[in-house]
C-alpha cells in the first residue's frame, strides 16, 4: 500500500510518500497554498506520479489527545480533499510531529512542514511492521 502523508496547515501542506513493502517514509516539496483548484491539481500530480492508494492525514489533537477546533477544521478538510481526490482518508496523530521535525532541522532550505509529514508516514509505517 503507497501512502501520501499530508500535513495541512493554512498556508502550506506538508507532504510526504512511503509504502508498507519499503517501509520508508520520504519527504517532498511542501505545497504553498494559493488556491483551492491549484492545490487539488498539485496533489492529483503527486498521486499520479507516486502511484498513491491512500491519504494519510495528520489530526491536531489537544495535547490531552482530544479533538478541538483545529481538528475538526482538519478532519472536513480532509473528507473534501478525499472524497475531490477519490482516496480512502486514514488519520494519525499528529501532536509533537512539528517539534519533532525541528529537531532534524539542517539550515535554511529545511521543509518543516514535509518533514512533519514524513515523521507522521514513518511512524505509520513502523507501527506496520511490528504487527
Amino acid at each position: 500500500m503507497r501512502y501520501l502523508a499530508l500535513d495541512l496547515g493554512e498556508r502550506r501542506i506538508g507532504l510526504a510518500v512511503g509504502d508498507d513493502e519499503a517501509g520508508v517514509a520520504r519527504a517532498l516539496p511542501s505545497l504553498d497554498r494559493r488556491s483551492r483548484q491549484r492545490d487539488l491539481d498539485v496533489l492529483r500530480r503527486v498521486i499520479r506520479d507516486e502511484g498513491v492508494h491512500v491519504l494519510l492525514i495528520g489530526l491536531p489533537l489537544t495535547l490531552r489527545g482530544e479533538e478541538g477546533p483545529q481538528a475538526v477544521r482538519t478532519r472536513e478538510q480532509a473528507e473534501r480533499l478525499a472524497g475531490d481526490l477519490g482516496l480512502p482518508l486514514e488519520y494519525r496523530d499528529e501532536r509533537l510531529t512539528t517539534s519533532a521535525a525541528e529537531r532534524y532541522r539542517s539550515g535554511k532550505r529545511f521543509d518543516i512542514d514535509s518533514a512533519a509529514a514524513a515523521l507522521l508516514l514513518q511512524d505509520r509505517l513502523d507501527e506496520r511492521h511490528r504487527s
